[in-house]
């Protein structure tokens, strides 16, 4: 099975987490964390970097590995690294999804998650780290 790694960022503003709508492809307005993939001799966090400029026009700090979350869709694997992330420069301007929202923790389950991305919400209510700020390595 074709194996594609990722990264993905959990952007954080006070106590709301922002999600993306994909505009495109088979999980078309199906909701996930802003990111992509991994590019050859790239880190995870460089990979996040230009992304999430690419794909929101802004700048972001990141901070530490929430989890690695693996993934099988009936085409490929996924492995999708999830870092805590913050805006450090621009306002947020959609490039590439259909639509976004700032949710709280009571409205994690308002939208319609891709299954890897609910793992992660999962992993995050049941350890209870949803909204919890983790500490900055930069």
């Amino acid at each position: 099975m074709k194996r594609i790694r990722v990264v993905a960022a959990v952007i954080r503003s006070e106590d709301k987490i922002f999600a993306t709508a994909r505009g495109y492809g088979e999980f078309k307005g199906q909701w996930e964390f802003p990111g992509g993939k991994i590019e050859l001799e790239e880190t995870p966090q460089e990979a996040l970097v230009r992304e999430i400029q690419e794909e929101l026009d802004v700048k972001v700090e990141v901070g530490d590995l929430i989890d690695t979350i693996e993934y099988d869709y009936p085409s490929f694997h996924l492995s999708m690294d999830c870092f805590w992330c913050i805006v450090t420069d621009g306002e947020i301007t959609l490039k590439e999804a259909e639509d976004a929202r700032w949710l709280s923790k009571d409205e994690l389950y308002s939208v319609d998650w891709l299954p890897a991305d609910m793992e992660l919400i999962e992993k995050l209510v049941l350890s209870n780290k949803s909204l919890e700020w983790r500490r900055f390595n930069g």
